[in-house]
């Protein structure tokens, strides 16, 4: 009898086992009380200055790096000035806080604690910076479109202007595209079984610390509330 061989299944996608590994992670986030609260218009404008101010420092921690990465074979070819959102925020920030915005900057301490991890990742571990670059800008360029179109009008706010200009991606003409082609770079990403694994982890940590950050603004605002 001839003898049989198993054949293993193939493994899917990186870009699918990344999307399903953070999906629990992620879908918790988008619900969490702040983000309904704020995107019912319950907390008011004051919400939305202050979560905008948070992502500032989240950015930086992003992007004050990314040129050091350019080169690296695996962060490298995710680099693209197309997303860059520092520049925008600070647009929106003037706008939602006047000119000494600066002035007002006050991380949460899980916002500095978000944003540490980004910058050891951007040191230390380009695999794991990638993790954090895939949960922040497809949000942005996904989910994120959610929340300018209710902050444009909650706040009557300029469409696609300033105060909503870290959700507008000028540089990108056709986002869906755009996101196919981050997608296939994750499916060529150069890393191994074991360091595609602790990417998954780090992407779920992404959402974990992004949620945190939530949490401190919903206790924050609950503590505003009268009575």
């Amino acid at each position: 009898m001839p003898e049989t061989t198993e054949t293993a299944e193939p493994a899917a996608p990186f870009s699918t086992r990344i999307r399903e590994a953070t999906a629990r992670e992620h879908e918790e986030a988008e619900n969490s009380t702040f983000i309904t609260d704020m995107l019912a218009g319950v907390l008011g404008i004051d919400s939305y200055r202050r979560y905008t101010a948070q992502l500032w420092f989240i950015y930086r921690a992003l992007e004050e790096h990314s040129a050091g990465l350019a080169d690296d074979p695996v962060a490298g070819p995710f680099i693209t000035p197309e997303l860059a959102r520092t520049a925008e925020l600070e647009r929106d920030l003037a706008h939602l806080a006047g000119p000494g915005w600066r002035e007002q900057l006050d991380p949460l301490p899980a916002t500095t604690a978000y944003a540490a991890r980004i910058e050891e990742c951007a040191r230390t571990w380009p695999g794991g910076y990638i993790a954090h670059h895939y949960t922040r800008y497809l949000g942005d360029l996904s989910g994120g479109q959610v929340i300018r179109g209710h902050a444009e009008k909650l706040w009557d706010l300029p469409h696609r202007g300033d105060g909503v200009r870290f959700y507008v991606f000028d540089g990108i003409g056709n986002p869906a595209a755009f996101k196919r082609e981050y997608r296939a770079l994750l499916d060529r990403i150069g890393a191994d079984e074991l360091e595609q694994r602790r990417i998954l982890d780090e992407g779920k940590r992404a959402f974990v610390l992004n949620r945190a950050v939530f949490t401190e603004l919903a206790g924050e605002f609950a503590a505003r509330r009268p009575g």
